[in-house]
């Protein structure tokens, strides 16, 4: 998916020193700056998938969750495709992220939610290698989703913000996904300036002038 090439199909060198003057050519959006938003929401998106892969790869998940991540990765290569192509384009994209991309999202989220011990967000990101490699997922996705709405504000006419509507819904999947993977753990709840209180508790019983 790295390779920016709307066709996917390589050359006859993968070193063709092409994009060795800081451009390259992103789909039909012709020829643009490596820096150019559009290209660097859809490389964050690239980062994105290829730790879904990692989190598939060693976090020795359920069948069923390694299925619904297999779909999430052929959807994220949906995106792209759209990322590649502006709305306004004579031709068709090879594909496009649509509002069902969205509902299967929400229902694969009510599906695992029952599964998740704590939903509110006060507990400490880690537990198992899968929860912990899930958090770093969602983590990568929620920049690939700000980099992508800069590129839908950058280029209203031709971005497709359906695209960072669904790296927001994968988001809330990812962490639904990693409470699920630290049920059986126990988790560590936050406590709001933990290490200071102790540190002032600490203080004070050692100080000979400290109050009562």
């Amino acid at each position: 998916m790295a390779d920016l090439d709307e066709s996917g199909l390589a050359g006859p060198s993968l070193y063709t020193g092409r994009g060795d003057s800081g451009r390259t050519t992103f789909g039909r959006h012709g020829d643009v700056a490596k820096t150019d938003v559009r290209v660097v929401a859809y490389e964050e998106c690239d980062e994105a998938n290829a730790l879904v892969s990692v989190v598939m790869a060693v976090g020795n998940l359920p069948i069923g969750i390694t299925s619904t991540l297999a779909s999430v990765q052929n959807d994220l290569f949906d995106l792209v495709a759209d990322l590649a192509v502006p709305l306004d384009a004579a031709g068709p994209a090879a594909a496009r992220i649509r509002e069902s991309h969205l509902t299967r999202l929400e229902r694969a989220v009510d599906h695992y939610e029952p599964d998740a011990a704590d939903l509110s967000g006060l507990v400490l990101l880690g537990g198992t290698v899968a929860a912990s490699l899930l958090y770093q997922a969602r983590a990568v996705v929620r920049r690939a989703e700000r980099a992508v709405w800069l590129a839908v504000e950058t280029h209203p006419t031709t971005v497709s913000p359906l695209c960072a509507r669904y790296l927001n819904r994968l988001s809330t999947l990812l962490f639904v996904l990693a409470r699920g993977a630290n049920a059986e753990h126990g988790d560590v709840q936050w406590a709001p300036e933990a290490s200071a209180l102790a540190m002032a508790q600490e203080d004070g019983a050692t100080d000979p002038a400290a109050p009562a």
